[in-house]
């Protein structure tokens, strides 16, 4: 059977089908219902990107002229479920602050659209500077097109070792996931508190096998600015804060210190992360208008007859135009319904509706830039999309507050209610936009590495927000009814045990009371902002003096805000990536010191699949697990419907430690194991 070389420009195979389109559209509307229950519920949702590429090449490979590059369409469509449905992180405050009673499906659709839809063009002068002519490791787009590629058999090397080293690490990931987060027998995290006086912190460790495989493909400088962030945020902060604060009545230690870093400490991650994100976009200022100029000269190339690559494509500055007009009519026209409903004005209404438009697309090219070099720096599951809300409803919180004062908005209480729910309503557009670059510069590197044409991939992408909004406010809608928010209750006398917590909606709205009340501690943010200078300063001489070390300052940032048990396992995982390299360096010198570059890559190939393969086990367990809490919880059943024991404690605890030790033995192992192929 002939080679198709997939990268070449005269390419005759289907890539954007339309059965591919309907195939994306099937699993958009499945996985965004599961992600906006599962982000409601717990805070978190899962990246669609790689289990819809598997399910995918599954159904696509019973027509016989299907190919890698119609499989990474409908992967690319279908991720706009596991990232569009991060809107439900900021929308739901409308409910909690009792400005709305429900969702409006067209307001809540429009919102998503337009924002998502933003999300993409945003990232259209950014694609040549950070996917192209960049170095991020891009560790979830690089994970999808080794498996896209293993699966059409277009890898280097064999299909067959590439396929075991996928299974090999998708069936022990999943298995792993299953005893977590299903049977909940092994530990997914253990926190170890400790105590000197009034001081407290934590010794933390997540056990994810996903996280640990995106740990290796990142990087040690990621890692590292990581643990820099972890040790400023339990090494300095939190302990010196718990050390000032007394605890409440009855309030133990290791909660004080929880609601610290809840409170305090991530508005200080949110700090540094704006400040780092205004600098990497200002590094990323002039590759982005050399990208935008080439945009240009390729459409003048096109009239003269000749054309670019056909990999180096995007949506002509026309058609990108188009779109953005429609965009900007549907938010004009959305502002305007919500704005109008507040019975301001005429002159006042149109000023809101004007500056929140504004704002959200101002803001928005911010953040799709910051996000964007985020999802590159860690990945999309762990890049702190809820960290840029905060930064937007700040943002925008203030520019309300500045128009609202001018207009004596803040005379009564129903105008301070409208206030914050219109900071909360243009923030929603801000993070709409936030999370699909967040996940269009992942699938645009996973199409660079397969051979896609990106703008097709842009119309993937924007079917995909337009099927992910029409899902999310039906089901948003379905959820509110069932089981109601904290402090947002559709009917008396319901079960307060089953109200979903949408803990990031409720800290987002939080801050815009804080603002509008005036009581909001800025401290906290400014200080953020101060270590996030520092860090930029040491960055800086880091590179000056060597080419070798960096220290990443909005990975600093992230250090800060996320998890510490979401950050160990990327650590560790990246360790771990480091002396495996320094390990197979020192062999190959020996061996084959003429060899060293191949030898290296060709082992480092297999760790590459085999963590690929963590990736994919535990998303698709985390999809197949999702729909059965689903299921169990709307048919009146558990939201732990696999639990097999309530209380495994301690047990639990050492099993989940034993399970994690042994795939890092494991991973490493099946690198280091690997014979040469040059020196056969």
């Amino acid at each position: 059977m002939k080679q198709v070389d997939f990268t070449s420009h005269n390419l005759d195979v289907p890539e954007l089908t339309l059965r591919g389109m309907l195939l994306g559209v099937l699993i958009t509307v499945i996985f965004t219902a599961s992600n906006v229950y599962l982000g409601l519920k717990v805070g978190l949702t899962f990246s669609s990107s790689i289990p819809a590429a598997v399910i995918s090449m599954a159904v696509l490979k019973m027509f016989k002229d299907s190919n890698v590059l119609e499989n990474n369409m409908v992967q690319t469509q279908a991720s706009a479920a596991g990232t569009l449905s991060a809107v439900i992180f900021i929308i739901p405050g409308l409910l909690m602050i009792g400005y709305w009673q429900g969702f409006a499906f067209w307001q809540t659709l429009m919102i998503c659209a337009c924002g998502g839809c933003l999300g993409v063009l945003f990232t259209i002068p950014l694609r040549r500077a950070m996917v192209v002519n960049s170095d991020l490791p891009y560790p979830e787009g690089l994970a999808a097109a080794e498996i896209l590629k293993v699966g059409s058999g277009s890898a280097a090397g064999t299909k067959e070792n590439g396929i075991r080293e996928i299974l090999s690490g998708g069936i022990i990931s999943a298995i792993v996931s299953l005893g977590t987060s299903g049977f909940q027998v092994i530990s997914s995290e253990v926190h170890y508190w400790f105590t000197f006086g009034k001081i407290t912190s934590q010794l933390p460790i997540g056990f994810s096998s996903a996280l640990l495989g995106a740990g290796y493909l990142i990087g040690i400088a990621s890692g590292m600015a990581m643990l820099t962030g972890t040790i400023l945020a339990w090494g300095v902060f939190v302990p010196y804060l718990t050390s000032i604060t007394p605890p409440a009545a009855g309030q133990s230690a290791s909660a004080l210190a929880s609601a610290i870093w809840a409170q305090k400490v991530r508005l200080i991650g949110a700090g540094a992360i704006g400040i780092a994100a205004i600098w990497t976009l200002f590094t990323l200022i002039k590759p982005i208008i050399e990208g935008m100029q080439i945009s240009m000269q390729a459409m003048n190339r096109q009239d003269a007859g000749k054309t670019l690559h056909r990999m180096d494509t995007d949506m002509s500055p026309k058609a990108t135009g188009m779109v953005l007009a429609v965009i900007l009519i549907g938010l004009l026209g959305t502002f305007y319904s919500f704005i109008a409903d507040a019975n301001l004005a005429a002159g006042t209404t149109w000023l809101f509706v004007i500056a929140g438009v504004a704002v959200a697309i101002c803001m928005g090219f911010f953040v799709a830039a910051a996000c964007g070099y985020m999802a590159g720096l860690i990945g999309t599951s762990a890049s702190p999309i809820s960290g840029i809300g905060i930064l937007g409803i700040i943002i925008s919180s203030l520019v309300v507050l500045g128009i609202g004062s001018t207009v004596s908005l803040f005379d009564t209480a129903m105008g301070t209610k409208f206030a914050i729910a219109l900071a909360i309503f243009i923030t929603s557009v801000i993070v709409s936009i936030a999370a699909i670059s967040n996940d269009n510069l992942q699938d645009l590197k996973t199409g660079y590495l397969v051979g896609a044409t990106p703008w097709r991939q842009q119309v993937a992408l924007l079917l995909g927000c337009i099927v992910g909004a029409f899902a999310i406010a039906p089901v948003l809608n379905l959820l509110y009814e069932a089981y109601g928010f904290v402090g947002a209750m559709p009917r008396p006398g319901m079960d307060e045990s089953q109200v979903l917590s949408a803990p990031q909606a409720t800290l987002m709205s939080t801050i815009a009371q804080g603002i509008f009340s005036h009581n909001l501690d800025w401290n906290y943010i400014l200080g953020g902002v101060g270590v996030g200078i520092a860090m930029i300063i040491v960055d800086r001489l880091l590179k000056k003096n060597s080419a070798k070390y960096s220290l990443p300052p909005l990975a600093v940032g992230m250090g800060i805000y996320l998890p510490p048990t979401l950050e160990m396992p990327l650590i560790l995982g990246a360790v771990m990536s480091y002396f495996v390299f320094r390990y197979l360096r020192n062999r190959a010198a020996e061996r084959s010191p003429q060899n060293i570059e191949e030898d290296v890559e060709a082992c480092n190939r297999h760790g590459v699949l085999f963590a690929s393969g963590l990736i994919v086990g535990e998303s698709i367990m985390g999809v197949i697990i999702a729909i059965i809490i689903v299921f169990s919880v709307t048919s009146g059943g558990s939201d732990a419907p696999l639990a097999l024991v309530k209380e495994f404690g301690p047990t639990a605890d050492w099993l989940g430690l034993a399970v994690f030790i042994a795939m890092i033995v494991l991973f490493v192992q099946r690198i280091v194991s690997v014979k040469f192929e040059t020196n056969k």
